[in-house]
């Protein structure tokens, strides 16, 4: 697994090296689903991307997603960052390796850990400029109290290209 991830940076890398840059953003927000240690968390995601090509770019994605564990309320932050390849057309489909920290909070009670998401997801245009995430899932893995967790978001809002 740590090959591979490392692979796939060195090749971001390399074609970020070769890459024309061209000022591209995008800035998405919407509503996140996530499942975490056996409970329903709805919530909220916000993630800016700058593009070096039409293909690739950095994002940064920030989350939080609130509800209650065992009855004891909860939330639960992610902040995370990596590289993103996407296929550009009307309806693009894309993938990405993020990764950061996270912070939970169950009932005053406060921790943070490492974080990795590993997704993608497919991107249709509404008019120019404007576009629906249609959906946005991901592997998401965290590792509060010395174990890991690992569990699933979804994703879907309005994604603003500039």
């Amino acid at each position: 697994m740590v090959r591979k991830t490392l692979l796939l940076f060195g090749l971001g890398a390399i074609s970020l090296l070769s890459a024309r840059a061209q000022e591209k953003a995008e800035l998405f927000g919407g509503f996140s689903y996530t499942r975490f240690v056996g409970s329903n968390l709805n919530g909220w995601e916000v993630a800016g991307q700058y593009k070096f090509a039409d293909w690739v770019g950095g994002v940064a994605d920030f989350d939080g997603h609130y509800g209650s564990i065992h009855g004891v309320g909860t939330s639960n932050y992610t902040y995370r960052f990596g590289p993103q390849i996407s296929l550009p057309s009307k309806v693009s489909p894309f993938g990405h390796l993020l990764l950061g920290g996270a912070h939970n909070s169950t009932g005053g009670f406060g921790t943070s850990s490492f974080s990795m998401a590993l997704g993608g997801g497919i991107d249709a245009e509404l008019t120019h400029g404007i576009h629906w995430r249609l959906v946005q899932m991901d592997y998401s893995l965290t590792q509060f109290g010395g174990g890991s967790q690992n569990g699933f978001r979804f994703s879907t809002g309005i994604l603003l290209k500039f």
